[in-house]
């Protein structure tokens, strides 16, 4: 490298000489000018080439192995498929496509999680020391990993939750490489101490904001996501320097140990404890031992508005901060400005936004609204595209991750049929013929939706395409309709650029996050993620989630301290105070001098500092 940028600069040296030599003769120079211009170029070029080449982190990704995720040896499918068998404490998994057993999981036990905690705790104090370019080289190992092991993430997701291997490597493989790579990428700077202006009145302080670990965190996730709700929040925990216990959801126990192996691999390829990631899964009457438990920092939970309100109260006792991400009633608006070239495209984001995971998705989408003109066109490209779904693990659309939920979405599709709506396909729940111990719930479509109907309001959480018409093209109208529900997730719009009611809609949704003319792509960039109103509070990715998983620690330094200059308590200020009177115009001469509006005033407040001094 030394040698390299010696002769970069004895290139440069060298064409100097040139350009003073070729001055002295004009039509040499003139002729010269641009080669020599092109050669200078190229020389700063390669100097700042080799520059960039020696600071620049080179950290190969470390390859590591993780143990498969066994089956049991004889395949054997259940008839009446439940995780709780009565007589028995253990977790049944099985596969919600065709009901094969996978395995039995015992619970942890409150014993199990303190020590899971202990362990955590003892290994992030060494983690926290850790520069953030150690904490990019284990993210960079576990995304070679997941790049490298795809698809046999994808099939283990596909086991424990239902999902079909197209969804599974959308919403599992894609988005947690995304997280890691923008997390290895920008994580540094989100996290990096942050200075902060200071005032007239203490112009002599330098400010600083760090972003410092907070110990162990909890994150308690739901199960649509298998792998990614899991390694999510330990690639956050792990980069903000903490330690990190992930409960897993029951529907999903069989693969939430092995996940987590692919972070522990990570740790362990670079020499740090994988006990930093600790996993536990355990029946809803053990997880308030977490959600209460002093050595927990904070809690992510990912669920449902019920749980949460009993998971909020449990972390009140201990005081731990709670991020709450609820789910939604996300709405889809198609304005009458979308264009008819435009259309096909907006009908095949509306089928993948609404059909993903088998509708399992949090900000999936849950309503489409449209003018008048526009509806009709969207009810006749939609019907025959939804009538043409099949069903099956290697079809259009998975399972659900159990059947718990069929009684109730046939009840919501009824009910909205008896009031009106107008049902164009499915709406009830599904024997798959080569798969009768699957749990599936065939495509629906409903059409007429009103806002007072129960299915507008309630978040379905299954594959059913609701349609709902606004009373007019107005912007006004649309957005009564689009904020009805006591739900703020996420939601998109499809318009033209050019159409004023697009920027209108967009910044009156009453939402966390809004697509504009595509569907969900907030979280593909990692914007910060979450909701408002009964889809809760708190933010995770983007380095508003990152920083939420740190104390923010703020620091008021002296910047002249080493000229002497420090704060002195004036002479009517200290105790014993000689006189309240005096000592009051004095403090209101300093403020004068730091607030007052208008030289006048700042003016009058030294002559108050002079007079009271």
């Amino acid at each position: 490298m030394t040698a390299a940028m010696a002769t970069a600069s004895e290139m440069a040296s060298s064409l100097y000489g040139r350009l003073q030599h070729g001055l002295e003769d004009l039509p040499y120079a003139s002729a010269q000018i641009p080669i020599l211009a092109w050669t200078l170029g190229l020389s700063a070029l390669t100097a700042l080439g080799i520059w960039y080449m020696a600071i620049r982190e080179n950290d190969r990704p470390i390859l590591y192995t993780v143990a498969p995720q066994k089956l049991p040896a004889t395949a054997e499918i259940l008839d009446n498929p439940a995780i709780k068998v009565s007589g028995s404490s253990a977790i049944h998994c099985y596969a919600p496509a065709n009901g094969q057993f996978l395995g039995l999981v015992n619970p942890s036990t409150p014993d199990g999680i303190d020590r899971a905690i202990e362990q955590a705790k003892a290994a992030q104090v060494q983690w926290a020391t850790t520069s953030f370019r150690e904490r990019r080289a284990v993210l960079r190992s576990m995304l070679q990993h997941v790049l490298d092991n795809q698809e046999h993430i994808c099939r283990i997701a596909c086991l424990d939750s239902g999902k079909t291997m197209v969804d599974a490597q959308l919403g599992e493989v894609l988005t947690t490489a995304e997280k890691l790579q923008w997390t290895i990428d920008h994580g540094e700077k989100a996290l990096r101490p942050s200075r902060r202006p200071t005032n007239l009145l203490m112009a002599y302080k330098r400010n600083t904001v760090r972003y410092e670990p907070l110990g162990v965190v909890a994150a308690l996730v739901s199960w649509n996501y298998p792998f990614h709700n899991l390694i999510g929040p330990v690639i956050s925990a792990l980069f903000a320097g903490n330690g990190i216990l992930v409960k897993g959801s029951e529907q999903t126990a069989w693969s939430s140990a092995y996940f987590a192996d692919i972070a522990r691999g990570a740790l362990v390829a670079h020499g740090h404890s994988p006990a930093l990631v600790q996993t536990v899964v355990c029946w809803p009457q053990t997880a308030s031992h977490i959600t209460s438990h002093p050595d927990i920092a904070h809690i992510t939970f990912i669920g449902s508005r019920p749980v949460c309100q009993k998971v909020a109260a449990s972390a009140a006792k201990a005081l731990i901060p709670v991020l709450a991400e609820l789910g939604g009633k996300d709405a889809s608006i198609v304005l009458d400005s979308v264009s008819a070239s435009d259309l096909p495209r907006v009908v095949n984001t509306l089928l993948r936004g609404s059909f993903q995971a088998s509708g399992q998705n949090c900000i999936g989408i849950e309503r489409i609204i449209a003018p008048p003109a526009t509806y009709a066109k969207l009810v006749a490209a939609l019907k025959p595209r939804v009538r043409a779904l099949r069903l099956g693990p290697e079809a259009d659309i998975g399972a659900m991750v159990s059947d718990s939920s069929f009684a109730r979405l046939e009840h919501l599709v009824a009910d909205a049929v008896r009031d009106g709506a107008r049902l164009l396909a499915g709406g009830k729940r599904f024997t798959h013929p080569d798969h009768p111990s699957g749990h599936y719930f065939t495509p629906t479509l409903l059409v007429d939706v009103t806002p007072d109907m129960a299915i507008a309001n309630e978040e379905c959480f299954g594959p059913i395409m609701v349609l709902m018409k606004a009373p007019s093209s107005t912007a006004e109208d649309i957005l009564r309709v689009a904020n009805g529900p006591d739900f703020g997730l996420g939601a998109s719009v499809f318009g033209a650029e050019s159409d004023p009611a697009l920027s209108t809609i967009v910044s009156g949704l009453k939402v966390g996050m809004v697509a504009v003319n595509d569907f969900a792509v907030f979280y593909a960039v990692q914007l910060p993620f979450g909701g408002v109103r009964g889809s809760g509070y708190g933010r995770f990715a983007g380095e508003e989630g990152l920083r939420g998983l740190c104390n923010l620690k703020a620091v008021c330094e002296d910047r002249f301290a080493w000229l002497g200059v420090r704060t002195a308590i004036p002479k009517p200020m200290r105790y014993p105070v000689p006189s309240q009177e005096r000592s009051w115009r004095f403090a209101r001469g300093v403020v004068e001098v730091g607030y007052g509006i208008g030289i006048g005033r700042k003016i009058g407040g030294v002559l108050g500092l002079v007079k009271n001094g």
